[in-house]
């Protein structure tokens, strides 16, 4: 019986911290797609990172 009850806790405290979890990334979400409809500041560049500059190209590791 004991063992039963533990396993409950355990299962209870588990859900719980899956929901923190869960709700600290619809936050995180919900801040990043404010941020990005949010306009740029005047002089500088656009909220997005990337540039219109081309990957750069590695040449593959020799053996």
């Amino acid at each position: 019986m004991y063992e039963f009850e533990t396993h409950r806790l355990r299962h209870a405290e588990l859900r719980r911290e899956a929901a923190q979890e869960r709700l600290a990334r619809e936050a995180v979400g919900a801040r990043r797609v404010a941020r990005r409809e949010e306009p740029a500041p005047l002089g500088t560049p656009g909220a997005e990172t990337h540039t219109d500059r081309p990957r750069r190209h590695r040449l593959p590791r020799t053996a």
